[in-house]
């Protein structure tokens, strides 16, 4: 089954969730521009998130999804909204969703977990989920260690549910790319900070058109916990001192709030901005419709003109 007809939308590309960026206003334009926008429940109290999703369906009358975050103290009164809502996809992040799959499925409410490996791929099939994100190491926030290159291959030989690639991937080429690895839809987060439905400062805006190929460097290492985010002065110091002989506490001095000082704040230098590899794919801030009809039809022209 196609990503397109099992998730009801037109295109299969879906929003990376960002915290505190993957509100209404962006969700709800990627969803009409055909692709899933994807809320984020990061952070939200319960109501607060209700909010958000009645916000979203104001704008649009398109499929809209809920990514639910295993680490989140709340979040059995965040899975209780997001059924009483009528919600029918949820995308997983920081953990399995074992303990909800039964109220899920009673609920008719599709499940997709994302992945950093094969084996927690299989896993997640094995309690029943509809479709597996699978993202590799180019992507911004919180990675693994394998590239979409080498990962999405294979997950997509070890498991029977739909794969939808993430990480590296911001135009019809890299979605082109993803299908002949295997998957069957795409995720993709850093092209629609580039987006003008994308509520983030518009400092960062222009510091992410700017961006290179080497302009983003990985945090935590050291720890097991990396994140990728676009570079700056603090994060080049924070990793010159990961590996030395500085103190936990005097790390974590440093970047303390340093994602919401990048994303409210609009604070290039002291701040976070999570962010992949693809970066410097990224040059003009356009409606999330334009992207999206944009990468689909490149990758129609990538497709017509291979010849292999």
């Amino acid at each position: 089954m196609s990503i397109s007809k099992l998730l009801n939308i037109q295109y299969p590309i879906l929003k990376g969730v960002m915290a505190l960026i993957s509100t209404h206003k962006l969700v709800a334009g990627v969803s009409e521009a055909g692709g899933l926008g994807i809320l984020s429940s990061i952070n939200l109290e319960a109501e607060e998130l209700r909010e958000e999703i009645r916000l979203t369906r104001a704008l649009t009358s398109k499929p809209i999804a809920v990514n639910l975050m295993m680490l989140s103290k709340n979040r059995d009164q965040q899975v209780k909204v997001i059924i009483e809502e009528n919600i029918k996809i949820l995308t997983v992040s920081a953990g399995s969703p074992v303990v909800y799959m039964e109220w899920l499925k009673e609920n008719n409410i599709k499940v997709i977990p994302v992945v950093h490996t094969v084996q927690k791929a299989l896993e997640m099939e094995k309690i029943g989920v509809d479709a597996i994100i699978a993202e590799g190491s180019e992507s911004g926030g919180y990675i693994g260690e394998s590239s979409t290159m080498t990962l999405i291959p294979q997950v997509v030989s070890q498991v029977k549910v739909p794969v939808i690639a993430a990480g590296g991937i911001a135009d019809g080429r890299g979605l082109v790319a993803a299908f002949a690895l295997g998957a069957l839809g795409v995720q993709m987060g850093t092209r629609f900070l580039a987006s003008e439905e994308c509520t983030i400062p518009p400092g960062l805006k222009s510091a992410l058109l700017k961006a290179t190929d080497t302009s983003t460097i990985v945090t935590g290492r050291k720890k097991g916990d990396a994140i990728r985010s676009l570079k700056n002065e603090m994060l080049e110091k924070y990793v010159d001192l990961e590996f030395s002989e500085t103190q936990e506490a005097n790390l974590e001095e440093l970047t303390i709030g340093s994602y919401r000082r990048a994303v409210v704040e609009g604070n290039i230098e002291t701040g976070s901005l999570m962010t992949g590899q693809v970066a410097g794919l990224i040059t003009e801030i356009k409606p999330a419709k334009e992207i999206v009809e944009e990468i689909m039809k490149e990758a129609h022209d990538v497709r017509e003109s291979l010849k292999i």
